[in-house]
């Protein structure tokens, strides 16, 4: 996997900012911002994104952290979920 992202940096590069943007959506959103606000944080996304990039050229694994962050969020989802489904049944 990491040969293929080395290989293809633009496709790499959208990894990245997909992911960056779920995380921000998912854990640092509080609450909605103005369009001019939103517009400026995902275009210092989209920036920061070529940190990342430039880490992932070099050998650090980018995409694959953020892809088991991406996990981890989901699945503490799944539990929250589970046990709001629980505590619906026994209230």
């Amino acid at each position: 996997m990491t040969a293929w992202l080395q290989q293809h940096p633009f496709w790499t590069y959208v990894i990245i900012c997909v992911l960056i943007a779920y995380v921000y959506e998912a854990v640092f959103r509080a609450a909605r911002l103005p369009v001019l606000k939103h517009a400026l944080v995902y275009v210092l996304i989209a920036f920061f994104a070529f940190v990342l990039l430039f880490f992932q050229a070099i050998g650090l694994p980018i995409v694959l952290c953020l892809v088991v962050a991406v996990a981890l969020m989901w699945m503490a989802r799944v539990r929250v979920a589970i046990g709001r489904s629980r505590t619906k049944k026994d209230g």
